[in-house]
This record gives structure tokens, C-alpha cells and sequence, in this order.
């Protein structure tokens, strides 16, 4: 990761900037890239999740959820391919974090990485049912060889897996943030508060998750405080990252210059 580091440092310098002050100036630009992904993520994912499955998916009743299926055939490919493209997006935030605060602990970037990797592969294959769903639903022969409620069924049966897959992978969108938060925190290139925000998220999403499943009834109830914690942890870290970067205090200057050196010595 040194020669990605050293190459994104290169690669901001501007003609006639000292060396050092190049290697200084790249973590606020890296951040705001960061920012910029992130905010890309949110985008694409609110698109996905918080707007078209919701129109799609009706619990319990399947000729409903087919039936919004095809008559919004067009939006459902749309939300597909945001699903794949939030993914996308969503490790390339993490991997530019990564360069920018492993140098803060190498071991908890690394499981940034992971949880954020589970995540995606969890969206990834979760919008493959939802296509499939549509193409279940739009195809006649599906409806030819079981019959219209069959095919229904098998519509239903699809977009509910996409459904809970998608609740599911809420473990891992969760878990990302207690690393990120510990990085934000112990790094001084971010407020602590943030840090401490970010970790409080993760619990809620996971408190959140279990009530899901275990106790669907409570959670319909309880939903709309836990999602408060992510809310502003998330939109406060897009738009720090955004508007500000990092602290460029002389202490995190120097934090902020060890991983893009050669010789810099990483904490394990």
C-alpha cells in the first residue's frame, strides 16, 4: 500500500510545490475524494434501497409485488444497477479511507476493508435476485410452465430474499463504522465526537438487525429511533470529509505525513 500511498502523494502535487508541502496538502485531498465517494454511496443506495424496493416488495401478497414488478419494470432495472454501482462505490470509500488512516492502526484498517467487502458481495448478489425477479415476472413462459400464480409465487419468493438479504447485510454496514470510528477517533485528523458517534451506530444497526428478526413487531416501533445514531454519524462524516478534510493541526500534520513517507513505521 506504501506505492499507492507514494503515487496518490506524487500524483496531487502541483508543479513548483515543495516536496513537503505536497505530502501534506494530499490527506485533505484524499479525504475530500473520500467525501466524494461517500456521498456517492448515499446517493445510490437511498435511490436503491430507500425508494424502489419499497415500491416493489409487498409482504405477503404476491400477485401485489408482481404486479409492481412489471408495471415498473424500468425502475427496478434502475434500482439493480444503483444496488451494483452503491457497491462499487462503497469500496472504493473504504479503500481511499484505508490509505488514509492505517497509518493510525493497520489491523483495524484491514477490517474496515473486510466488513465493507462482506457487505458489498452481500448487495451484489442480493440485487441478482431482484433481476431475476423481474425476469421471472416479465417473462410469459414462467407464467406458461406454473402458472400465473406460480409464477407469482416464484416472483415473490425472489424479491423476498433480495429483501431480507438486504437486511442482513445490515450486520456488516454496521460493523464497518465501529472501525471507521476508532480510526476517526485515535487519529485527531477528525473531531471524537464523530469517532463516538460512528461507534454508537454501529450498536444501532445491529440492535436494529436483531429486532428485525426476532421481534418483527417491536421493531417497527423502535425503527425510527434506531436509525437517528446512523443518520447523523453518517451525514456528519460525508460532510466533514467534504467541507473539510482533515485537521491540519501541526499533530496531525505529522500523523497525516507518516504513511505517505517511505521509512514511516506503521502501529500493528
Amino acid at each position: 500500500m506504501t506505492v499507492v500511498q507514494n503515487t496518490i502523494a506524487r500524483g496531487l502535487a502541483l508543479p513548483g510545490q515543495k516536496s513537503q508541502e505536497a505530502t501534506v496538502s494530499s490527506p485533505k485531498r484524499i479525504a475530500r475524494i473520500a467525501g466524494v465517494f461517500y456521498l456517492l454511496v448515499g446517493i445510490f443506495g437511498g435511490f436503491a434501497e430507500g425508494f424502489v424496493d419499497p415500491k416493489m416488495y409487498v409482504a405477503g401478497d404476491a400477485a401485489a409485488t408482481a404486479g409492481n414488478v412489471v408495471a415498473n419494470s424500468g425502475l427496478v432495472r434502475m434500482g439493480v444497477v444503483a444496488h451494483l454501482f452503491d457497491g462499487a462505490f462503497f469500496v472504493i470509500t473504504a479503500m481511499t479511507l484505508y490509505i488514509l488512516l492505517e497509518h493510525v492502526h493497520k489491523s483495524v484498517a484491514r477490517a474496515m476493508l473486510v466488513f465493507v467487502a462482506i457487505a458489498v458481495a452481500m448487495i451484489s448478489l442480493n440485487a441478482v435476485f431482484q433481476f431475476v425477479g423481474l425476469r421471472v415476472a416479465t417473462d410469459g413462459s414462467y407464467a406458461t410452465a406454473f402458472g400465473v400464480a406460480g409464477s407469482n409465487a416464484l416472483v415473490q419468493l425472489l424479491l423476498e430474499i433480495q429483501h431480507y438479504g438486504t437486511l442482513a447485510a445490515q450486520v456488516f454496514f454496521g460493523l464497518w463504522l465501529a472501525p471507521l470510528g476508532y480510526l476517526a477517533y485515535k487519529s485527531g485528523l477528525f473531531p471524537r465526537a464523530l469517532g463516538v458517534v460512528l461507534v454508537v451506530a454501529t450498536v444501532s444497526y445491529l440492535v436494529d438487525l436483531f429486532a428485525a428478526f426476532s421481534f418483527p413487531d417491536l421493531a417497527k416501533q423502535i425503527h425510527p429511533f434506531l436509525i437517528i445514531a446512523p443518520a447523523i454519524a453518517e451525514i456528519w462524516m460525508v460532510v466533514y470529509l467534504l467541507i473539510w478534510g482533515v485537521r491540519t493541526t501541526p499533530a496531525t500534520d505529522r500523523a497525516a505525513i507518516a504513511p505517505l513517507g517511505h521509512d514511516a513505521a506503521v502501529p500493528r
